[in-house]
């Protein structure tokens, strides 16, 4: 993930699986996501510079057919990525 952005651009902070106990297994809400983290070097962009960010990452995702493929049997209902404390943006 670190090299889907040039070093200038965006930096790949890492990522964090998260499970929502509190909803039941067969319930038809997302309960287990992983959180795609980067930070953007100078300040966040605006509006169409950061769409086309998450559709870049997503992208990145979705076109590696293993990794997605490991991550639903792992039991993942989504991907989300995060370029703030703030926001996420789901891939999937």
């Amino acid at each position: 993930m670190s090299q889907v952005f040039p070093g200038d651009e965006a930096t790949y902070i890492g990522y964090e699986s998260v499970e929502r106990e509190d909803i039941p297994e067969l319930a038809a809400v997302d309960r287990k996501y992983l959180i795609v983290d980067f930070r953007f070097t100078d300040r966040q962009p605006a509006g169409d510079t950061l769409q086309a960010g998450v559709h870049k990452v997503c992208m990145t995702l979705l076109q590696n057919r293993e990794l997605v493929r490991t991550l639903s049997d792992s039991g993942y209902d989504m991907v989300s990525v995060a370029f703030d404390r703030q926001s996420q943006f789901d891939c999937l």
